[in-house]
């Protein structure tokens, strides 16, 4: 029996329809951009596994430093206690993030360092004795399949069934130049019993790589700031280079109270999960009152190995190398992109630092339903490429050691398929 065959007798994949999915892929070694099968088939992995692994797959830098923390500590409770690896990456993050950003709060994963957020913007309130107790949140936004996560995460056909089991959430459209105005009335309007603003910044990854202008966001956010709403930046996604600069709030001029970050945080080593804050939220949480700490926690906060992970992620995507190719991924991306942006098969094309979209015309609106989906997924798969679709958009966000070659090769296979589909 296969390596597939057994998976399907015990295990559940996540967003899979079973009852008519396809044998998973089994993969067994990976090397830089690229996994390899049980047949040795190779595949370039062309959305960095989840949006992950940013420094390529099995990095020996990473696998050393992980394997030296694993025969020193590998977990320690972190109520009472504390460890190097953890202090060591909260003081190296938070030196390199936006200045207003003063202390660090560890979980295990996006969605979890998103439910951190939000829970320390409503007690936030809570401890000043305010019932502020609505969020304000994008339209189209994901933020992670937690319920808190879900909540203020646009409403579509992952959250349904769990629709009335939601806290309501006040959604508005992305910023631009013919509705900001619209926009800051409602903040005014809503002020009072808003606790909070949650975006993912620049780009809406899950949405459908929708992006937006820094410049109508800088001065949504300068809105709120003047209206003394809470801003939450979720940048589990767009955090350590995918917009092209460390952090995508680095291409704003407005700073965000509360971060959120995972994925790219350990090179999509380990699990982790970061949520950072300001000092004068810290500071609502100090009191004689027990009753006033935040009450959350995980078994793995903070946990050593993972911290490990990061801190060695962060010494490569540090190095002027990691930043050229960041550069280099971009321009190629920017000439592709303009390359095919006349296709009659193209609707539009969507470009931020090292984030490429193509939607395709399909004669229907973008749904991620589209049977143009599993189409395209298994034609890129047959060719060697890992590309995962939502719904008719292609995506690519390769990890940041790709080659020219093979980006030239991903490229080649859409213009390919654009001619073939």
């Amino acid at each position: 029996m296969s390596l597939a065959e057994r998976d399907l007798k015990v295990i559940w994949h996540p967003y899979t329809q079973m009852k008519t999915a396809q044998l998973p892929v089994p993969i067994i070694r990976g090397e830089g951009a690229c996994l390899f099968d049980e047949d040795g088939k190779k595949y370039i992995d062309a959305v960095s596994s989840w949006w992950v692994n940013i420094h390529g797959h099995a990095h020996p830098y990473i696998a050393k430093k992980v394997s030296e923390q694993l025969s020193k500590l590998e977990h320690v409770i972190f109520a009472g206690f504390t460890h190097e690896g953890a202090v060591e990456l909260a003081e190296r993050l938070l030196k390199i993030l936006p200045v207003n950003q003063q202390k660090a709060f560890y979980s295990d994963n996006g969605s979890t360092a998103v439910e951190v957020a939000i829970k320390m913007c409503l007690q936030y309130w809570n401890n000043k004795g305010e019932s502020r107790t609505k969020i304000l949140a994008f339209k189209n936004a994901y933020h992670g399949d937690t319920f808190g996560a879900m909540a203020v995460s646009g409403r579509s056909a992952f959250t349904a069934p769990f629709d009335s089991l939601l806290f309501d959430v006040e959604f508005i459209d992305l910023p631009d130049k013919t509705n900001l105005e619209n926009l800051k009335s409602k903040i005014v309007n809503r002020k009072s019993e808003l606790a909070c603003f949650i975006f993912e910044p620049l780009v809406q990854g899950a949405g459908g790589m929708l992006m937006y202008e820094a410049q109508y966001l800088n001065e949504l956010m300068a809105h709120c700031r003047n209206e003394g709403v809470l801003m939450i930046a979720d940048e589990v996604f767009t955090g350590f280079g995918r917009t092209g600069k460390c952090f995508a709030c680095n291409h704003l001029n407005e700073l965000p109270d509360i971060m959120c970050f995972s994925k790219g945080l350990t090179g999509g080593t380990m699990a982790l999960g970061l949520t950072t804050c300001t000092q004068q939220i810290y500071d609502a949480f100090l009191s004689d009152d027990r009753l006033k700490t935040l009450f959350h926690g995980h078994s793995f906060t903070a946990n050593p190995v993972a911290c490990a992970a990061a801190l060695a992620s962060l010494d490569l995507f540090l190095e002027t190398s990691t930043i050229e190719n960041i550069q280099r991924i971009e321009k190629l991306h920017k000439e592709f992109a303009l390359k095919i942006k006349n296709h009659l098969k193209i609707k539009t094309t969507r470009q931020t630092g090292t984030i490429l979209a193509m939607e395709w015309q399909t004669g229907n609106n973008t749904s991620y339903f589209d049977s143009l989906r599993d189409t395209l997924y298994n034609y890129f798969l047959d060719a060697g490429i890992i590309l995962r679709p939502l719904g008719n958009i292609i995506y690519i966000l390769p990890p940041y050691c790709i080659t020219t070659e093979e980006l030239y090769y991903i490229y080649s296979k859409i213009e390919q398929a654009l001619e073939e589909i």
